[in-house]
């Protein structure tokens, strides 16, 4: 190291300009500490975060068509298909085919996956404990809020 170079560790603080306001990059951050925090708890099951989120909107809506689910999760086809796959193999979801329509796949938990999902929901939710720490009740309720106007899931609006 020349003299001129200043020696950091990772305790620095770095400059981050005005991305430190910008919503993609918070949003960013958010999502890498909530997923962390997903995996310290359910991670041992071999499960993302969005995997769980679809076996728990299977679960609320079972036979649903499999395209329907993913366009309401912005989940693409292709990608939705390679999920689901994943998840029939896990035993979790059964896939069922339309005797007419063999394009138009539904999709159902298993008695496993129902089980699954069930013994997990607590360690799941147990995710938002974290979040709703950190805002008082008020706060939590406008950045939701926020979130789900900016993100075209207003159930609000009118």
């Amino acid at each position: 190291m020349t003299d001129t170079m200043a020696e950091t560790t990772d305790e620095t603080a770095i400059q981050m300009g005005e991305i430190q306001n910008s919503l993609g990059f918070l949003l960013r951050v958010a999502q890498i500490q909530t997923f962390e925090r997903f995996f310290e708890s359910l991670g041992s099951y071999g499960l993302k975060p969005g995997e769980f989120t679809v076996l728990w909107v299977i679960g609320l809506n079972p036979g649903m068509r499999q395209g329907t689910i993913a366009r309401h999760l912005s989940i693409k086809p292709a990608h939705m298909t390679k999920l689901v796959g994943r998840l029939i193999k896990q035993g979790f979801v059964a896939r069922e085919q339309h005797t007419e329509d063999r394009r138009a796949v539904r999709i159902s938990l298993t008695e496993q996956g129902r089980d699954f999902v069930a013994e997990n929901k607590g360690a799941f939710l147990m995710q938002n404990a974290h979040e709703r720490n950190q805002l008082s009740p008020e706060e939590m309720e406008t950045l939701i809020g926020l979130l789900q106007k900016l993100t075209g899931r207003d159930t609000h609006a009118s």
